[in-house]
């Protein structure tokens, strides 16, 4: 590519792993993959716009062929990270190596230390404590929760607190508060979780709790400055929709949009595309890892990616020579696979501008931070002292 781009789009399809990698067994993951499990389980799979950037020809699948001549070019990605969770990912595309994993509580919950204390700082007793299913937890002890003023709090496979509060007898603002109390806490090293995360809910009874869209992550700043903050100190645009701004805390971001949903993320992406800016959108698209990855609903995710290339066919178009479109994964999520964790997935890297005058297979990439990388190179921008990744611009 040998013209300057304006504006770059990046877009993670939250958890759509392609296939395991080579060290997945180390994570309990062999035979993993995401996406293909899905394209075997699905009746249906309508995914015009992603296989003509080729998709199909980068990840076998049943119900998409290759294309002759694909729009744009694609690779496979490996995590250099050791880890398999959406901050690792998302902090790796920037530039960041994890080589020490976030600490998680899978196995007996949190330490009584740790809950005494947050039980002291919040005055309510906590139930739960456990790795649960949110949507399970909160059907067995919502009632209670509500009847008797308690706190549910729970965790996953991920480095994640999270607690559950009603919007209309605890209070949004409460919630979040309670979640600021633990954020704090959990700053101390033996409990240093990844996210802290506010989990609020409606209803009154069993069977009709609902989650809401008024999510919020309490995550820790990156170990260190990122493309993001090469891009922002260099005058550029980082706007970042979903939860872009809660993965990085904020840092080195411009403006963020808050999304109630995947589809609504692509909404708001569009929207940016229509607008004039000089720089980075940076979107993550949560649907895929949380209401179907995690759940085990293949039909679900299919369905959803079904909705997002809709969504894509409506961006595309609005694409100028001067921009670039990469659509990638953090990690995988095959909802085929046993327990309810993420998975140590290759992902997709898949890219577009309509400036191309080639397309075609890339090198199998042995890092997320090509994306990083190829940014900052492009708005000639020197990436951050500690950070890795190559550009890709010289192979487009």
């Amino acid at each position: 590519m040998d013209r300057r781009l304006k504006r770059v789009f990046v877009i993670v399809l939250d958890s759509m792993g392609m296939g395991a990698m080579a060290d997945a067994a180390r994570f309990g993951d062999e035979g993993a993959d995401t996406l293909g499990h899905i394209s075997q389980t699905v009746e249906h799979f309508y995914i015009p716009n992603l296989a003509s950037l080729g998709l199909a020809n980068l990840k076998s699948l049943k119900q998409v062929q290759p294309q002759e001549h694909p729009l744009g070019y694609y690779a496979a990605l490996n995590e250099k990270s050791n880890g398999k969770d959406t901050m690792t990912g998302h902090w790796e595309m920037m530039g960041i190596e994890t080589k020490k994993p976030f600490i998680t509580f899978t196995e007996h919950g949190f330490p009584p230390e740790l809950i005494a204390e947050l039980e002291k700082r919040c005055g309510r007793k906590i139930i739960g404590n456990r790795a649960e299913s949110g949507t399970k937890i909160l059907e067995e002890l919502g009632e209670q929760e509500i009847r008797e003023g308690k706190l549910i709090v729970y965790t996953s496979a991920d480095s994640v607190l999270q607690i559950c509060g009603n919007e209309e007898t605890m209070g949004l603002e409460t919630l979040y508060h309670y979640c600021e109390i633990a954020r704090e806490l959990t700053m101390r090293d033996e409990w240093r979780v990844g996210r802290v995360i506010a989990r609020p809910y409606v209803g009154k009874k069993k069977g009709e709790f609902v989650r809401t869209s008024n999510r919020r992550d309490y995550a820790l700043k990156p170990t260190g400055p990122t493309a993001l903050n090469a891009l922002q100190e260099a005058g550029y645009d980082v706007l970042a929709v979903g939860k872009i701004h809660d993965i990085f805390d904020g840092y080195g971001i411009t403006k963020s949009l808050h999304s109630t949903s995947s589809v609504h993320g692509m909404d708001q992406t569009i929207a940016l595309a229509q607008s004039d800016f000089c720089g980075l959108c940076f979107t993550n698209l949560v649907d895929f890892d949380a209401l179907w990855g995690h759940r085990r609903n293949p039909i679900g995710y299919g369905e959803e990616i079904e909705r997002f290339d809709k969504k894509l066919g409506e961006l595309m178009p609005l694409l100028k020579k001067e921009d670039l479109l990469m659509i990638t994964a953090d990690h995988g999520n095959d909802p085929t696979y046993k327990g309810t964790d993420h998975t140590r997935e290759q992902v997709p890297l898949l890219l577009y501008s309509p400036s191309d005058q080639r397309s075609g297979s890339l090198p199998t990439q042995d890092t997320f931070a090509v994306i990083g990388a190829t940014i900052a190179d492009n708005f000639g921008v020197q990436m951050p002292a500690n950070t890795i990744g190559t550009s890709l611009l010289p192979l487009l």
